[in-house]
């Protein structure tokens, strides 16, 4: 099996090889190549496939851009939320995949036309670029889904650009916490037509659900 994702592992073979696949692909050079605040500074599109990282502010994207390439400092990490406006590019494995770093939504202090750019930019790449295969939309475990999720989703859907679903700081709640949001956003995918419907659980602290990004990765990749 060459590609197509966790869900589509028939056997505790081929999910062992997914997993393999996406750990050899992230062990290799990620490195940052391009930034932009518009779209007409989009870097050109290459034959690599795109994903891009999406989410509230401060939902932890960078952290965990910066845990499935095992690099501290891949990606910065702001205290600040809203600080990144712009869209950032990083190569990972010499052309294997282009991982996009999406600027933060929903942050309290932006103001109403800052907010407008947002969507307007988000929207114009989200359409144009063809080689984007996927996009992981990230929700916090703590909070609940803001309207803001909603109105990034209903902007993918106009796109029609697939999204997966992916629950961060997974370590900063209880048990019992946890379960009922991954049974909220699982709802959710299951609600929305352009939402894949395998939610992941992740944790940039403690390692929980990399491997398993990982392998939804490589299997686009190699797919």
């Amino acid at each position: 099996m060459t590609s197509g994702g966790l869900l589509e592992a028939r056997t505790e073979e081929e999910r062992a090889a997914l997993l393999e696949a996406g750990r050899l692909l992230f062990a290799k050079p990620c490195h940052f190549f391009y930034a932009a605040q518009r779209i007409d500074q989009l870097p050109p599109m290459t034959a690599a496939p795109e994903v891009a990282l999406c989410g509230r502010s401060n939902v932890g994207k960078s952290s965990l851009m910066n845990a499935l390439t095992g690099q501290k400092t891949l990606a910065r990490v702001s205290h600040t939320p809203g600080r990144t406006r712009q869209l950032n590019f990083f190569d990972l494995a010499e052309g294997a995949l282009t991982l996009v770093d999406m600027p933060g939504y929903g942050y309290a202090q932006a103001s109403k036309q800052v907010k407008a750019d947002w969507q307007g930019l988000m929207f114009d790449f989200l359409r144009g670029r063809p080689t984007l295969r996927r996009v992981l939309l990230l929700m916090d475990a703590r909070i609940e889904t803001k309207p803001a999720d909603h109105a990034a989703m209903d902007l993918l859907g106009e796109a029609a650009v697939a999204f997966q679903l992916v629950i961060t700081k997974a370590d900063a709640v209880k048990p019992a916490h946890l379960a009922k949001r991954l049974e909220e956003v699982q709802a959710i995918a299951r609600q929305r037509t352009a939402a894949h419907p395998l939610v992941l659980v992740t944790s940039s602290e403690t390692g929980q659900g990399v491997p398993e990004v990982r392998a939804e990765l490589a299997a686009l990749a190699a797919g």
